[in-house]
C-alpha cells in the first residue's frame, strides 16, 4: 500500500534503528500474537469475499438497487469492508516486521529461529 500511516512510519523508523521494543519476550509474544491476527484476518477476508454475492431480494428494481448497495459495502467500494481488512492486513505484516526488528536487534538471531520455550511465562520449576 503506497499509503503513509502511523504503521508505515513506524516500520520506517525500526529500519533505521530509530526504535525497536526493547524486551525480547514482549517481541517474540507481539510478532507471534500478529501471526494469529493474520490467520484470523485471512478467514474474516475470505468470508467478506463470500459477503459479495448478495441475492434474493426479489425482482423489483429496488430489490436489485438494494442488492447492489450490498456488493458494494462488501467488496465495490474503496470503504468496503474487503478493503477495510486488506488495510488491516497490511497494518498487521507492518508492526509483525517492526516486533521482527526488535527481536533481531536484542537477541541477535532471526525470530524464525527461536525457541518457543524460551519465552513460555509461569514456568514450573
Amino acid at each position: 500500500m503506497a499509503d503513509t500511516t502511523a504503521y508505515s512510519t513506524l516500520l520506517s523508523q525500526a529500519r533505521a534503528g530509530e526504535v525497536y521494543l526493547n524486551d525480547e519476550a514482549a517481541a517474540y509474544h507481539m510478532f507471534k500474537a500478529c501471526d494469529q491476527r493474520l490467520v484470523d484476518l485471512d478467514k474474516i477476508l475470505i468470508t467478506s469475499q463470500r459477503a459479495q454475492n448478495v441475492s434474493g431480494f426479489g425482482d423489483f428494481d429496488i430489490a436489485r438497487q438494494l442488492e447492489g448497495k450490498f456488493r458494494a459495502q462488501a467488496g465495490n467500494d474503496p470503504n468496503s469492508i474487503y478493503e477495510v481488512i486488506l488495510k488491516d492486513i497490511e497494518a498487521v505484516k507492518q508492526l509483525r516486521e517492526v516486533f521482527s526488528i526488535s527481536f533481531k536487534r536484542i537477541a541477535g538471531k532471526d525470530i524464525e529461529n527461536a525457541n518457543a520455550l524460551d519465552y513460555v511465562t509461569g514456568q514450573v520449576s
